[in-house]
């Protein structure tokens, strides 16, 4: 594990990666939890039927999300930001298939019973059937993040991110796994990156605070 992760820093973190070995994160690191690593949306009904994956209309997608993410940007208050990102994540959890969707109601199910082997199961079978649905990939991080197999979370987060680079849950996963990695600096800078798609994020907001006053010298 320690091997892997070390790897993979060399492709996110290159010129940190060879600075410094992975830090030990000891026995009084906070175990991590779904809630600190991603705000998990409610999961859509489930349907029946027989296996089907759609494509939807990319463009017309991404029209949209656009548009969203523009409101996002100019809300006036804390409330419509934070319905404007409601639906934003909505449209996030709209795989295209009926069949995909209720694999991803019950791994959230799942999840939310600390079943995570079972979770695995299922998103395994998401990412395969639609390996185009960034949710599927964000869902399947967050829980390698909870089994504390930061090497595999930061495999997904990053192909959540290649499909989706707005993906402010993604980007605030994995400033949190740099932040315990020890790699403040790349830290602070994916947390801007997650404000500034997401003006509203509080704990972003909050970690940002803390990472520049420990750069300052400063208590936190």
């Amino acid at each position: 594990m320690r091997i892997f992760v070390f790897a993979l820093l060399f492709i996110l973190c290159p010129a940190v990666a060879g600075a410094q070995p992975v830090p030990d994160l000891g026995p009084e690191a906070e175990p991590p939890s779904a809630e600190d690593f991603n705000p998990l949306p409610e999961d859509l009904p489930e349907e029946g039927g027989q296996v089907v994956v759609e494509e939807s209309d990319p463009d017309e997608e991404e029209d949209r999300l656009d548009d969203l993410f523009a409101g996002l940007a100019e809300a006036e208050t804390p409330k419509a930001a934070e319905r404007i990102a409601r639906d934003i994540q909505i449209m996030w959890m709209e795989s295209g298939s009926p069949t995909v969707d209720v694999l991803m109601s019950r791994a959230g199910k799942a999840i939310q019973a600390e079943d995570h082997g079972l979770a695995l199961d299922l998103l395994d079978v998401v990412v395969i059937l639609k390996p185009s649905f960034a949710e599927g990939w964000n869902r399947r991080a967050t829980v390698h993040y909870m089994r504390e197999d930061f090497g595999k979370s930061l495999v997904d987060i990053e192909r959540t991110l290649a499909l989706e680079p707005r993906h402010w849950g993604a980007l605030s996963g994995l400033a949190i796994i740099q932040r315990r990695l020890g790699l403040k600096n790349d830290a602070l800078k994916t947390f801007k990156r997650a404000l500034e798609v997401n003006p509203g994020l509080e704990n972003a907001t909050k970690a940002i605070e803390d990472l520049e006053k420990d750069a300052e010298g400063e208590p936190t």
